[in-house]
């Protein structure tokens, strides 16, 4: 029965998280800036890959940019692990990946990544306990599928987690 449970806690987590997420992302659509603010900390943390001049997403966090001039419509977004992550492509010029780590105590993002033109493989490198070994028998969790891309040449990059 405690197993269930422990399920059940990990199952409404993970619909928290993405539910911030995309809560973040509506707001951000709607330009919304002062809701955006209530989805992240104060000390969130930011790393990109990808030509400088595309690093939309930091403009709009930190107020550098007052009004979208790049749209973020999310194809996908799934929870891994601790991490939410979103993924969006605009034909052959704009595909990114988003990170986000959303601290589940508070509701608040602590933690932003962004891969703009970059493929994107997550891993997870811990040793394999018995019972999930069968389901994460390479230990990738997620990788890029943007599928209207598919032949573009892009850097690779793999997250461990």
């Amino acid at each position: 029965m405690e197993g269930t449970t422990n399920n059940v806690e990990t199952s409404m987590a993970e619909q928290n998280q993405e539910a911030i997420v995309k809560a973040l992302y509506k707001a951000l659509a709607n330009d919304e800036m002062e809701n955006v603010a209530k989805y992240l900390a104060s000390d969130l943390e930011y790393w990109f890959h990808g030509p400088p001049t595309c690093q939309h997403m930091v403009r709009l966090l930190t107020g550098e940019s007052s009004k979208a001039t790049f749209k973020f419509e999310p194809r996908s977004v799934e929870v891994v692990g601790d991490c939410v992550i979103a993924e969006g492509w605009e034909g052959a010029p704009a595909y990114w990946v988003h990170v986000w780590t959303v601290n589940v105590k508070d509701g608040l993002i602590t933690q932003f990544r962004e891969y703009f033109n970059t493929w994107l493989t997550v891993k997870d490198l811990r040793p394999p306990r018995w019972e999930i070994r069968v389901r994460h028998e390479r230990n990738t969790l997620w990788q890029s599928q943007p599928r209207d891309l598919a032949r573009r040449s892009l850097p690779s990059l793999l997250l461990t987690i």
